[in-house]
């Protein structure tokens, strides 16, 4: 116990100097910190495939324990995590040619209510399954830059790193994204998206 809690009290750039040493310890605290989150992420940006997701995971925690040199102790380890998760998922797209021009408006047959109205009948179950079926429909690189932003709460110069561009890229396509989120979902209104966008994070 009082060696997991000495591992558990380093940082994640400390860990990895010693997982690149071959401390199998110090490499379960890294995967304890992340692994969860890691298959969350996988899971939701490789269409809900929970194998894929398994698979990706595995290989994702394969390359930090058998190619340490990949990583630069330098820089932020979480930001580095990312950034390899996210090209792993680039090129799955590009390998499976999944890249497609999805931006056909959804139509809705629900009438418009004022914002009273609709906060009263709003059922928030029937939100989240709108906005994931939403957020599937985006391109990978929305999808990608929204689930790091608000799903793993990961700043803007850090998506930035992980994403390759620049942080004034990542507010652009923050922007365009929510303001296309807004379009798909306008059945819930205005503010009252906002409101329930922030809750969801």
């Amino acid at each position: 116990m009082i060696l997991k809690k000495k591992y558990d009290s380093l940082s994640d750039e400390q860990l990895m100097v010693l997982v690149s040493q071959k401390e199998a310890k110090a490499f379960e605290a890294i995967y304890d910190r992340y692994s969860r989150q890691m298959f969350t992420f996988f899971c939701r940006m490789l269409w809900k495939d929970r194998e894929k997701a398994r698979d990706f995971t595995q290989e994702l925690f394969s390359k930090i324990i058998h190619k340490t040199e990949l990583y630069d102790p330098s820089r932020s380890f979480k930001t580095w995590l990312y950034s390899v998760a996210h090209n792993m998922c680039k090129n799955e797209y590009a390998k499976h040619e999944v890249r497609q021009n999805v931006h056909a408006e959804i139509k809705y047959t629900s009438s418009k209510t004022d914002a009273q109205d609709a906060i009263k009948s709003m059922d928030r179950a029937s939100f989240h399954e709108k906005l994931e079926e939403a957020l599937l429909e985006l391109d990978e690189i929305k999808r990608s830059t929204f689930e790091l932003r608000f799903k793993h709460e990961m700043s803007i110069t850090e998506i930035s790193e992980a994403m390759q561009c620049s942080e004034g890229t990542v507010k652009s396509r923050l922007f365009y994204t929510l303001k296309e989120l807004q379009t798909k979902l306008k059945q819930f209104e205005g503010i009252l998206l906002w409101i329930l966008l922030m809750q969801w994070i």
